[in-house]
């Protein structure tokens, strides 16, 4: 089976976020929400579902997701998960919450990589934590963790490592080693540690995405991980996603923050569109992560040649490109390439530490609004 990823959906009119908060003649590129229709096995569910026509609660236990997910894990990752640790979430962004609270007192800190993906810096703030940033820096390789520096912002407050990975917005995709080296520190530390891996499926050759439960039995029991489907099969809006959590007492705590604050599941849609997306969505999984892999060469290139001052690390992982414009003497590039563009960015200075000067760039959406938009970007630079 093909599947055509240059088919550009018109998405005015869809109440879409992306494509309405910056008004009419704007390209959006900005929120990690890609421009693609998701798997065909994922409509022809949702459309079963939809033709039956009832719209009830959940059953406990989920065992379809759980088999399908287990399965997955094993075959993709290497990581076995007991059944019993899964539990189903209405998204990675609350979820990220309630392990927040499941492992830290108000007062706590909390050691987060910056530049953040602007939902973790707000963790802290939501739980009553101290925010500790420690920030990813650009070597002779591209992105680098600088663990001297990573140990060193830990204090005798320090409780958790909350882990994005692949990491939001550079695109790094931690190593085994490097991972390990995080697991030594946080066990030396006895730190918890939250594991946001939202865009592990989305990972190019030559890097491989290692889940931080899986290293090791004694990582994964102080280990809350999730995954969901969102960013990968662009079903964001569906609100569904996994936890997993083996320790059999750090599963009741995490339990026990969530109750009656957050739903201890998802809602009919968005649970039928996982199923279906873990379970048949391989192929076109396949076929996307060959488009976004040549759409981000091709912005890679377009950038070195086309756009003076303009920097960019290709990312390991994701859709997402960090963009650095702190050469192109811009005062402040997204509301530079927004107003004389028309092109939608992240800006950077949300991403906190580190951001000033950076825009996030989504190159998930088909080639011709890729072009047209870093085309619109080379003409308002030479026009200034």
């Amino acid at each position: 089976m093909t599947f055509d990823f240059d088919q550009i959906v018109d998405r005015r009119g869809t109440d879409s976020n992306k494509w309405h908060k910056h008004g009419p003649g704007v390209l959006p590129l900005w929120v990690a929400d890609m421009d693609f229709a998701s798997p065909p096995a994922v409509i022809e569910a949702l459309r079963a579902r939809i033709d039956h026509g009832i719209f009830g609660y959940l059953r406990e236990g989920f065992p379809e997701l759980v088999e399908v997910f287990v399965e997955r894990a094993r075959k993709r990752y290497r990581w076995d998960v007991p059944p019993e640790a899964i539990m189903v979430m209405p998204g990675v962004n609350p979820t990220n919450n309630v392990a927040a609270r499941t492992v830290c007192a108000p007062g706590d800190g909390i050691l987060i990589q910056a530049p953040t993906y602007p939902p973790l810096q707000r963790v802290p703030l939501n739980v009553g934590l101290d925010a500790q940033y420690q920030a990813v820096v650009r070597g002779a390789r591209g992105w680098e963790v600088d663990f001297d520096a990573f140990e060193r912002a830990i204090t005798k407050a320090t409780k958790a490592f909350l882990l994005c990975n692949p990491h939001n917005p550079v695109g790094r995709v931690y190593t085994r080693a490097e991972l390990t080296r995080f697991a030594e520190i946080c066990l030396r530390h006895d730190l918890m540690i939250i594991a946001d891996e939202i865009h592990c499926d989305l990972v190019y050759p030559g890097h491989e995405h290692v889940p931080m439960a899986s290293l090791a039995p004694e990582i994964a029991a102080r280990t809350i991980t999730f995954h969901a489907p969102s960013k990968t099969f662009n079903q964001a809006g569906l609100k569904a996603s996994v936890a997993v959590v083996t320790d059999p007492k750090l599963r009741e705590r995490f339990m026990a923050a969530r109750l009656d604050m957050v739903q201890p599941t998802t809602n009919v849609m968005g649970y039928t569109a996982m199923v279906a997306a873990y379970r048949d969505g391989g192929p076109w999984l396949d076929a996307l992560l060959t488009y976004l892999e040549a759409n981000r060469d091709f912005l890679a290139d377009y950038v070195a040649k086309n756009l003076p001052g303009l920097r960019m690390i290709k990312p390991e992982g994701t859709y997402l490109a960090w963009l650095d414009c702190r050469e192109a003497g811009l005062t402040d590039p997204f509301t530079f390439f927004l107003e004389k563009a028309k092109v939608a960015f992240n800006d950077g200075k949300t991403f906190g530490l580190t951001g000033d000067g950076f825009v996030r760039l989504n190159f998930g959406t088909p080639r011709a609004q890729l072009t047209e938009a870093l085309e619109r970007m080379r003409k308002a630079l030479a026009a200034r």
